[in-house]
């Protein structure tokens, strides 16, 4: 299957590289990155758990919907917040502008690589564990991808440079 790589959009769970991937990615490719986190950030003027506490999880899922759903840009990496696939008109959007990327991480490295959940911005309902979002995202995140990407044993470079090859060669 070929992809147009107008624009390159990078889905998964908190931590699961999207930045750093993203950054790096953009870099090898000469994309410009944006992260759509600090989009909502500097459209509210406060941080995303600010939004969360102020505005409640609704709140906050329908603000990231909106500005995830209004990007237009060209060669560029794109790396939304985890929750992005909450909002179907937001993934309708991006799965438009872009080749959607799943970085594909198991849950027990996801453990390892996270702090706290509430002050990383986290879209948690109240009582949810990590396993339990984790296992309510996957089929979402696997659902909108264009290509998975098993990050499991690899290092961030070498994801990166998995992900050149396959723009490079189409």
């Amino acid at each position: 299957m070929r992809f147009e790589w107008r624009n390159i959009t990078l889905i998964g769970m908190p931590a699961s590289g999207k930045s750093t991937v993203g950054v790096l990615l953009a870099k090898r490719l000469g994309y410009r990155f944006l992260d759509s986190d600090l989009l909502i950030q500097e459209q509210e003027g406060r941080l995303l758990k600010e939004i969360i506490r102020d505005e409640g999880l609704a709140g906050f899922l329908a603000i990231e919907e909106q500005v995830n759903r209004e990007i237009e840009t060209e060669r560029t990496v794109i790396a939304p917040g985890g929750s992005v696939i909450y909002g179907p008109s937001a993934m309708e959007h991006l799965k438009e502008i872009s080749t959607v990327v799943y970085l594909k991480i198991s849950c027990e490295d996801l453990e390892r690589r996270l702090g706290n959940l509430k002050d990383r911005g986290v879209a948690l309902r109240e009582g949810m564990t990590l396993r339990d979002l984790y296992q309510e995202r996957v089929p979402l995140y696997e659902k909108y991808a264009d290509i998975t990407i098993e990050e499991s044993g690899k290092t961030s470079g070498q994801v990166v440079d998995e992900l050149r090859m396959m723009v490079e060669w189409g």
